[in-house]
Protein backbone atom coordinates (compact mmCIF):
# COMPACT_ATOMS: atom_id res chain seq x y z
CA UNK A 1 0.00 0.00 0.00
CA UNK A 2 1.54 3.49 -1.12
CA UNK A 3 1.74 6.38 1.56
CA UNK A 4 0.74 9.89 0.23
CA UNK A 5 3.24 12.60 0.99
CA UNK A 6 3.01 15.97 0.65
CA UNK A 7 5.54 18.25 0.88
CA UNK A 8 6.62 21.86 -0.76
CA UNK A 9 9.39 24.27 -0.67
CA UNK A 10 12.75 23.00 0.33
CA UNK A 11 11.42 20.19 1.75
CA UNK A 12 10.38 18.79 -2.00
CA UNK A 13 13.30 18.39 -2.87
CA UNK A 14 13.77 15.03 -1.26
CA UNK A 15 11.39 13.63 -3.54
CA UNK A 16 13.58 14.83 -6.39
CA UNK A 17 16.69 12.79 -4.92
CA UNK A 18 15.08 10.02 -3.97
CA UNK A 19 13.45 9.84 -8.01
CA UNK A 20 17.52 10.22 -8.84
CA UNK A 21 18.92 7.77 -6.63
CA UNK A 22 16.11 5.14 -7.48
CA UNK A 23 16.84 5.81 -11.70
CA UNK A 24 19.94 4.14 -10.80
CA UNK A 25 18.00 0.73 -10.07
CA UNK A 26 18.29 -1.73 -12.84
CA UNK A 27 20.79 0.08 -14.46
CA UNK A 28 23.70 -1.87 -16.37
CA UNK A 29 26.90 -1.34 -13.90
CA UNK A 30 24.83 1.23 -11.24
CA UNK A 31 27.38 3.82 -9.83
CA UNK A 32 25.03 3.67 -6.42
CA UNK A 33 23.40 0.13 -5.05
CA UNK A 34 20.57 1.32 -2.89
CA UNK A 35 17.83 -1.45 -2.38
CA UNK A 36 15.75 0.80 0.67
CA UNK A 37 16.25 3.68 -1.58
CA UNK A 38 13.85 2.13 -4.04
CA UNK A 39 11.83 0.26 -1.57
CA UNK A 40 10.90 3.94 -0.01
CA UNK A 41 10.54 5.17 -3.39
CA UNK A 42 7.76 2.57 -4.34
CA UNK A 43 5.83 3.14 -1.06
CA UNK A 44 5.20 6.54 -1.91
CA UNK A 45 2.26 8.00 -3.88
CA UNK A 46 3.95 10.54 -5.61
CA UNK A 47 4.28 11.43 -9.58
CA UNK A 48 7.82 11.81 -9.95
CA UNK A 49 8.24 11.77 -13.38
CA UNK A 50 5.13 14.35 -13.61
CA UNK A 51 7.13 16.68 -11.29
CA UNK A 52 10.70 16.15 -12.13
CA UNK A 53 11.19 14.25 -15.70
CA UNK A 54 13.57 11.28 -16.02
CA UNK A 55 15.92 10.66 -12.91
CA UNK A 56 18.66 12.88 -12.75
CA UNK A 57 21.84 10.19 -12.47
CA UNK A 58 23.98 12.99 -11.39
CA UNK A 59 21.90 12.85 -7.98
CA UNK A 60 22.92 9.16 -7.87
CA UNK A 61 26.94 10.10 -8.49
CA UNK A 62 26.53 12.23 -6.10
CA UNK A 63 25.22 10.43 -3.09
CA UNK A 64 28.06 7.61 -4.34
CA UNK A 65 30.70 10.29 -3.83
CA UNK A 66 29.36 10.80 -0.20
CA UNK A 67 29.55 7.56 0.69
CA UNK A 68 33.50 7.26 -0.75
CA UNK A 69 34.33 10.16 1.62
CA UNK A 70 32.55 8.55 4.49
CA UNK A 71 33.65 5.17 4.71
CA UNK A 72 37.45 5.68 5.30
CA UNK A 73 36.38 7.94 7.69
CA UNK A 74 34.20 5.16 9.57
CA UNK A 75 37.17 3.06 9.00
CA UNK A 76 39.61 5.23 11.34
CA UNK A 77 36.71 6.44 13.48
CA UNK A 78 34.49 3.41 14.98
CA UNK A 79 32.01 4.24 16.72
CA UNK A 80 32.00 8.06 15.55
CA UNK A 81 29.01 10.25 14.92
CA UNK A 82 27.97 11.25 11.86
CA UNK A 83 25.39 14.38 11.53
CA UNK A 84 23.50 14.43 8.72
CA UNK A 85 22.52 18.12 8.03
CA UNK A 86 19.08 17.80 5.49
CA UNK A 87 18.71 14.40 5.73
CA UNK A 88 15.64 13.88 4.16
CA UNK A 89 14.92 10.13 2.80
CA UNK A 90 19.03 9.90 1.94
CA UNK A 91 19.39 6.20 2.87
CA UNK A 92 23.33 6.38 3.73
CA UNK A 93 22.92 5.47 6.87
CA UNK A 94 21.83 1.84 5.63
CA UNK A 95 24.40 1.93 2.92
CA UNK A 96 27.53 2.65 5.06
CA UNK A 97 26.50 1.13 8.94
CA UNK A 98 29.22 -0.63 9.96
CA UNK A 99 27.44 -2.03 13.16
CA UNK A 100 29.25 0.83 15.17
CA UNK A 101 28.05 3.95 13.84
CA UNK A 102 25.95 6.54 15.52
CA UNK A 103 23.91 8.76 13.03
CA UNK A 104 22.02 12.17 13.93
CA UNK A 105 19.50 12.82 10.93
CA UNK A 106 18.80 16.48 11.27
CA UNK A 107 16.14 18.14 9.09
CA UNK A 108 13.11 20.42 9.67
CA UNK A 109 9.75 18.93 11.32
CA UNK A 110 7.93 18.31 8.25
CA UNK A 111 11.12 16.30 6.41
CA UNK A 112 11.25 15.03 9.18
CA UNK A 113 7.84 13.60 10.04
CA UNK A 114 8.42 12.09 6.73
CA UNK A 115 11.29 10.28 7.04
CA UNK A 116 10.44 8.54 10.49
CA UNK A 117 7.84 6.97 8.37
CA UNK A 118 10.34 4.97 6.70
CA UNK A 119 13.35 5.72 8.66
CA UNK A 120 12.49 5.08 12.13
CA UNK A 121 14.73 6.04 14.99
CA UNK A 122 16.79 3.22 16.09
CA UNK A 123 19.36 3.48 19.38
CA UNK A 124 22.09 4.40 16.55
CA UNK A 125 20.10 6.41 14.54
CA UNK A 126 17.75 9.30 15.54
CA UNK A 127 16.27 12.12 14.17
CA UNK A 128 16.18 15.44 15.29
CA UNK A 129 13.47 17.98 13.51
CA UNK A 130 15.24 21.58 13.59
CA UNK A 131 16.78 22.91 11.10
CA UNK A 132 20.34 22.75 10.25
CA UNK A 133 20.88 26.51 11.09
CA UNK A 134 19.43 25.93 14.69
CA UNK A 135 22.56 25.28 17.26
CA UNK A 136 20.05 22.55 19.22
CA UNK A 137 21.44 19.98 17.31
CA UNK A 138 25.01 21.08 18.58
CA UNK A 139 23.99 19.51 21.63
CA UNK A 140 22.51 16.35 20.38
CA UNK A 141 26.14 15.47 19.38
CA UNK A 142 28.64 12.83 21.65
CA UNK A 143 31.94 13.88 19.67
CA UNK A 144 33.74 11.54 21.81
CA UNK A 145 34.70 9.28 19.01
CA UNK A 146 35.02 12.19 16.00
CA UNK A 147 32.27 13.33 13.95
CA UNK A 148 31.48 13.64 10.58
CA UNK A 149 29.09 16.30 8.89
CA UNK A 150 27.61 15.30 6.19
CA UNK A 151 25.55 18.62 3.88
CA UNK A 152 24.19 17.07 0.93
CA UNK A 153 21.97 19.08 -1.33
CA UNK A 154 21.71 21.83 2.01
CA UNK A 155 23.68 24.63 1.34
CA UNK A 156 22.82 26.12 -1.71
CA UNK A 157 19.72 26.85 -0.20
CA UNK A 158 21.65 29.26 2.11
CA UNK A 159 23.64 32.32 1.74
CA UNK A 160 26.94 32.08 1.49
CA UNK A 161 27.36 34.32 5.10
CA UNK A 162 24.89 31.69 7.28
CA UNK A 163 26.95 28.77 5.32
CA UNK A 164 30.03 30.42 6.25
CA UNK A 165 29.29 31.02 10.16
CA UNK A 166 27.85 27.55 10.15
CA UNK A 167 30.34 26.08 9.36
CA UNK A 168 33.00 27.92 11.33
CA UNK A 169 30.59 27.15 14.50
CA UNK A 170 30.55 23.60 13.38
CA UNK A 171 34.58 23.69 13.19
CA UNK A 172 34.57 25.64 16.47
CA UNK A 173 32.62 23.15 18.22
CA UNK A 174 34.02 20.13 16.95
CA UNK A 175 37.50 20.33 16.85
CA UNK A 176 39.28 17.40 14.15
CA UNK A 177 35.51 17.23 12.51
CA UNK A 178 35.05 16.60 9.07
CA UNK A 179 32.71 18.49 7.12
CA UNK A 180 31.84 17.60 3.58
CA UNK A 181 29.37 19.22 1.42
CA UNK A 182 28.07 19.78 -2.41
CA UNK A 183 27.34 23.38 -4.46
CA UNK A 184 26.52 24.24 -7.39
CA UNK A 185 28.11 26.36 -9.84
CA UNK A 186 27.15 30.27 -10.34
CA UNK A 187 25.49 29.97 -13.45
CA UNK A 188 23.23 27.36 -11.74
CA UNK A 189 22.53 29.39 -9.37
CA UNK A 190 21.29 32.40 -11.17
CA UNK A 191 19.48 30.32 -12.86
CA UNK A 192 17.17 29.29 -10.06
CA UNK A 193 16.60 32.61 -8.79
CA UNK A 194 15.32 33.50 -12.40
CA UNK A 195 12.82 30.51 -12.07
CA UNK A 196 14.37 26.67 -13.01
CA UNK A 197 11.51 25.01 -14.59
CA UNK A 198 12.70 21.22 -14.34
CA UNK A 199 8.78 20.30 -15.61
CA UNK A 200 5.45 22.48 -16.96
CA UNK A 201 4.83 21.34 -12.89
CA UNK A 202 7.97 22.03 -10.89
CA UNK A 203 10.30 24.68 -10.38
CA UNK A 204 13.03 24.30 -8.23
CA UNK A 205 13.79 26.59 -5.02
CA UNK A 206 15.63 29.65 -5.29
CA UNK A 207 19.25 28.66 -4.46
CA UNK A 208 20.84 31.84 -3.68
CA UNK A 209 24.55 30.49 -3.01
CA UNK A 210 26.55 29.02 -5.89
CA UNK A 211 30.70 29.01 -6.18
CA UNK A 212 32.67 27.69 -9.17
CA UNK A 213 34.75 25.00 -8.48
CA UNK A 214 37.91 26.26 -9.17
CA UNK A 215 36.93 29.42 -6.78
CA UNK A 216 35.51 26.99 -3.60
CA UNK A 217 38.72 25.48 -1.93
CA UNK A 218 40.28 29.18 -1.67
CA UNK A 219 37.13 30.67 -0.15
CA UNK A 220 36.49 27.79 1.93
CA UNK A 221 39.74 27.88 3.60
CA UNK A 222 39.31 31.39 4.46
CA UNK A 223 36.32 30.73 6.88
CA UNK A 224 38.12 29.02 9.49
CA UNK A 225 42.11 28.86 11.23
CA UNK A 226 41.23 25.75 12.61
CA UNK A 227 40.80 24.05 8.74
CA UNK A 228 43.67 21.99 7.60
CA UNK A 229 43.06 20.66 4.17
CA UNK A 230 40.01 21.26 1.65
CA UNK A 231 39.35 18.89 -1.60
CA UNK A 232 37.40 19.31 -3.78
CA UNK A 233 35.54 17.17 -6.41
CA UNK A 234 33.43 18.22 -10.03
CA UNK A 235 30.52 15.63 -10.60
CA UNK A 236 27.99 15.40 -13.19
CA UNK A 237 25.29 12.79 -15.09
CA UNK A 238 28.58 11.29 -16.56
CA UNK A 239 28.30 8.32 -13.64
CA UNK A 240 31.89 9.63 -11.70
CA UNK A 241 33.94 12.05 -10.06
CA UNK A 242 36.40 14.27 -11.10
CA UNK A 243 39.17 15.60 -9.06
CA UNK A 244 39.52 19.58 -9.37
CA UNK A 245 43.06 19.54 -10.20
CA UNK A 246 42.41 17.75 -13.48
CA UNK A 247 39.51 19.80 -14.15
CA UNK A 248 42.18 22.98 -13.76
CA UNK A 249 43.43 22.61 -17.26
CA UNK A 250 39.58 23.01 -18.61
CA UNK A 251 38.61 25.83 -16.59
CA UNK A 252 35.09 26.49 -18.69
CA UNK A 253 34.35 22.68 -18.42
CA UNK A 254 34.98 22.61 -14.67
CA UNK A 255 33.01 25.71 -13.73
CA UNK A 256 29.97 24.20 -15.51
CA UNK A 257 29.76 21.40 -12.92
CA UNK A 258 28.73 21.17 -9.00
CA UNK A 259 31.33 19.94 -7.09
CA UNK A 260 31.82 18.22 -3.52
CA UNK A 261 33.92 19.94 -1.07
CA UNK A 262 35.87 18.08 1.66
CA UNK A 263 36.68 19.98 4.48
CA UNK A 264 39.45 18.37 7.64
CA UNK A 265 40.15 20.40 10.70
CA UNK A 266 42.43 20.24 13.78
Amino acid sequence: MSTAVTLTGVPETMLWTLHGRAGEDGQANPVLHDPDCVRIYKSIDYDYHRSFGPPDRGLAVRAAAFDDALRPWLRDHPGGTVIELAAGLETQMLRCDDGLVRWLAVDVPDAVAVRERFLPSTPRHRCLPVSALDRAWFDEVDAARGVFVSAQGLFMYFSESEVRALCARILDRFPGATLVFDVVPRWFSRKTQEGHALTEYYTTPRMPWGVDCGEVGPLVRSWSARITGVSVLAYGPSRGVVPAATLDRMPMLRDLLPSIVRVGSA
